[in-house]
């Protein structure tokens, strides 16, 4: 990108929820750059769904026209990398790619998302998004009535269980070494036919990243057309550690109903600032925390006597 490297507006993260917050900001005829390096963490989902209009389609599909449409605003400007520094300045933020590159902004928005931290077993990470699968609501529908694993342990695995139940009779959770759960919990899990393995996993076997069973360190397998897990995950961009932005618990930025995060000019959006993991969600949230950067560009104009 050439040019002015001054913004009203600096969106990182440019997949669906940065690109939902441009929309809304490029409508109100903000000067914008989006900073984004290409990589959301859905990008080996090879489907989509509970996505009114869009529902089945591949994400990179509905990004690719999501971006084609962004970009017919004429104030809004996408650079390609990584914002690794960010610091304020001069009243407002400056921002640094990874290749040096500095861009300066009244307000910052975070789109940024978050990464998933895949654990130390084979497979896993092969076959992530498509047959291991976090999501029901998601992915539920198209793995329904089939043989299905949960690999969690304790309150994670139980939830689960409680919940996947709708969607298919044949459930196990596999808690990959001693069970954490309750007394209580494990009972009711039998009440309902959902047996605990204990068992440690070696493999997670697949053909073309299609589970087809779990290998265990003893030699043993467990046929499976699906895993449920929650692998833990950490904060794509590391500039709200920089700028001190406060998480929460489940080490979520912290924002309020309209996107504020606890720093003033600074707003989060989508996967970063929320545990629903849907593209419905992200857009949504995109679109307030564009309204919003508007507003508070609009009420300073305005309340302080400024023309644009």
């Amino acid at each position: 990108m050439k040019g002015d490297h001054d913004f009203e507006v600096i969106i990182i993260g440019g997949s669906y929820s940065g690109l939902s917050a441009a929309m809304a900001l490029g409508r109100s005829l903000r000067k914008v750059l989006i900073i984004d390096s290409g990589k959301p963490c859905n990008r080996q989902t090879p489907h989509a769904h509970n996505f009114l209009t869009h529902d089945g389609k591949a994400p990179g599909e509905i990004a690719s026209l999501a971006r084609q449409q962004v970009e017919q605003y004429p104030t809004i400007l996408f650079h390609e990398g990584l914002a690794v520094n960010g610091v304020p300045k001069d009243g407002g933020f400056a921002i640094t790619t990874d290749a040096g590159e500095e861009f300066r902004g009244k307000k910052l928005l975070f789109a940024s998302g978050v990464k998933d931290l895949m654990p130390d077993l084979p497979g896993f990470a092969a076959c992530w998004g498509i047959s291991v699968i976090h999501c029901p609501y998601c992915h539920g529908y198209e793995v329904r009535q089939e043989k299905t694993g949960i690999l969690a342990n304790g309150h994670e695995a139980y939830h689960y269980g409680q919940l996947l139940r709708n969607w298919t009779q044949e459930l196990t959770i596999f808690t990959n070494g001693v069970s954490t759960l309750t007394e209580e919990q494990h009972a009711a899990l039998a009440m309902h036919d959902i047996p605990v393995v204990e068992t440690e996993i070696a493999e997670l076997l697949h053909r073309q990243v299609a589970l087809h069973d779990l290998l265990f360190v003893d030699g043993t397998t467990f046929p499976l057309r699906a895993l449920y897990s929650k692998p833990a995950y950490v904060q794509h961009c590391p500039i709200p550690e920089q700028l001190g932005l406060e998480l929460t618990e489940q080490g979520l930025l912290q924002v309020d109903a309209f996107q504020d995060t606890t720093l003033a000019n600074v707003l989060a959006c989508g996967d970063c600032a929320s545990p629903f993991r849907a593209l419905s969600y992200a857009i949504a949230t995109g679109t307030i925390a564009g309204a919003m950067l508007n507003h508070g560009l609009v009420l300073e104009a305005f309340d302080g006597g400024g023309k644009g």
